[in-house]
């Protein structure tokens, strides 16, 4: 009993502390936009291609925005320049 008396008196007494030390209101830094490594830009895609990618997201369940950035990493690591002869 008496050492479960005392790590119950320490882990109170820690656990003022750390209320003490708490701020009584709530700090908030402002997220800059983009902030988590992603940018929003517009893209024009021909109606077919974006039927496409509807029905793509419908069977799989994942949002559009999701699936073109899957899309394009893709295209992007399987993607070679050649010269135009």
């Amino acid at each position: 009993h008496m050492q479960k008396h005392l790590y119950i008196m320490f882990f109170s007494i820690e656990y003022s502390k750390e209320v003490m030390n708490m701020s009584s209101k709530l700090l908030i830094t402002k997220k800059m936009r983009g902030d988590d490594g992603y940018r929003v830009f517009s893209v024009r895609l021909k109606t077919e291609l974006l039927d496409q990618v509807n029905a793509l997201a419908d069977d799989t369940g994942r949002t559009r925005n999701e699936l073109i950035g899957m899309l394009l990493e893709f295209a992007l690591e399987h993607s070679e320049v050649v010269n135009d002869r």
